[in-house]
C-alpha cells in the first residue's frame, strides 16, 4: 500500500508542529519546511527520531524542490501574531504571496492535495457577528495589521484560482484564535500574554476598555478540523474554532483565578484596527466535517497552564 506523504510549511511554528504530531499519527510521512523565522526547532526535535519525519531548513518564497512523491500540501508558513507581522511587514506579505504561488506549485507539480492556512483575519474588524464564511469582511488595506490580512486574503485568492484554472484539489481553513502548549511565551497576543504576566506576579495589560471580544479554541481541537477538512471535498473556506466568546477583561481575570496569581489589571491605548469583535460561525464545520470543539475553555487554560509553567524562566 502506497504511505503517504504529506509536505508542511511553518512545520516548525505552534500551530504547524501540532499538524506535524496529527499527521504522523495519522501513518503519513512528513517533510517539514521552515526557515526559523517565527517558528522554533524545540518544537519539533522530539520528531528528529522518527524514521517517516524529515526537516528541511528552507524560505518557501524560495523555489521549492521536493524529489519524492507528496500527497498533500499543507501551507502554514507566515508570522501570525501582531507583534510577529508588525515588525516583519514584507516577510509576511511575500509568504503569503509568493510562499503560496510556490507551494500551489509544487501541489501542482506532484498532484497534491493543497491545504491553505488562512485566518479569521480576513474578516477585519467585523461588522456582522458572529463571522461566517460568506461574509467578505472590513479590513484596511494600508494599516499595520494589513500587512496580514491582505496577505492572507490574496493567498485565498490564489488557492482558489489555481483550484478553477488548475483544477488543483484545495482546501481554505480560516482559523481563529487557538492556544495550547508550543505557544511562544512572547508572541504578544492575549493569552501568552496574560499568563506570562500571572505566572511572574506582573500587572495583566489589557488594551482598550478591555470589552473586544475573543473565542479561545485549544489546539488539539483545532487540529482535528484541519485534519477532517484535509481528508474531505470541500473547496470553499471553513471557518475552524470556539464559538464561546469572553471579552478580553474577562478573560484577564479568568486567568489571574485559575493561575492564582495576586496580579492587578492595568490598561493601556488601543492599538490601530484591533478588531472589536470575533466569533466564528461553525456552521459549515459541523454540517461538512461532522466537526466542533470538545476541550472547554477552563480544561484547556489548564493543560496550557503547565506548558507555561514548565517554560517561564
Amino acid at each position: 500500500m502506497h504511505k503517504k506523504t504529506a509536505v508542511v510549511t511553518g512545520g516548525a511554528g505552534f500551530l504547524g508542529s501540532h499538524l506535524c504530531d496529527r499527521l504522523l499519527s495519522e501513518g503519513i510521512n512528513v517533510i517539514c519546511l521552515d526557515n526559523l523565522l517565527t517558528g522554533r526547532i524545540e518544537n519539533i526535535e522530539a520528531l528528529f527520531t522518527n524514521a517517516n519525519f524529515q526537516f528541511i531548513k528552507l524560505d518557501v518564497t524560495n523555489f521549492i524542490h521536493i524529489p519524492s512523491d507528496v500527497d498533500y500540501v499543507l501551507h502554514f508558513a507566515s508570522p501570525a501574531s501582531p507583534i510577529d507581522y508588525i515588525k516583519l511587514p514584507i516577510q509576511t506579505l511575500k509568504v503569503g504571496s509568493l510562499g503560496t504561488h510556490k507551494t500551489l506549485g509544487l501541489a501542482k507539480e506532484k498532484k497534491a492535495v493543497f491545504l491553505l492556512a488562512s485566518t479569521s483575519e480576513v474578516y477585519g474588524d467585523p461588522l456582522i457577528h458572529p463571522q461566517n464564511e460568506d461574509y467578505w469582511g472590513n479590513v484596511n488595506p494600508i494599516g499595520p495589521r494589513g500587512v496580514y490580512d491582505e496577505a492572507k486574503r490574496f493567498s485565498e485568492a490564489l488557492t482558489m484560482a489555481y483550484h478553477r484554472y488548475h483544477n488543483l484539489s484545495t482546501r481554505i481553513v480560516r482559523i481563529f484564535n487557538t492556544y495550547g502548549p508550543k505557544m511562544r511565551l512572547d508572541d504578544g497576543r492575549a493569552l501568552p500574554s496574560f499568563f506570562t504576566q500571572a505566572l511572574k506576579g506582573e500587572d495583566l495589560t489589557v488594551y482598550g476598555d478591555g470589552k473586544q471580544t475573543r473565542s479561545f479554541c485549544y489546539v488539539s481541537d483545532l487540529i482535528d478540523g484541519i485534519y477532517k477538512l484535509l481528508i474531505s471535498n470541500e473547496v470553499l473556506p471553513v471557518n475552524l474554532g470556539n464559538p464561546e466568546e469572553i471579552t478580553i477583561l474577562d478573560f484577564a481575570k479568568e486567568v489571574i483565578e485559575i493561575t492564582n496569581s495576586k496580579s492587578k489589571i492595568t490598561f493601556n491605548d488601543l492599538p490601530i484596527d484591533d478588531p472589536q469583535i470575533r466569533q466564528p460561525d461553525i456552521s459549515r464545520a459541523k454540517e461538512i466535517l461532522n466537526w466542533e470543539p470538545k476541550i472547554s475553555r477552563r480544561e484547556g487554560l489548564l493543560l496550557t497552564l503547565n506548558y507555561f509553567k514548565e517554560n517561564i524562566k
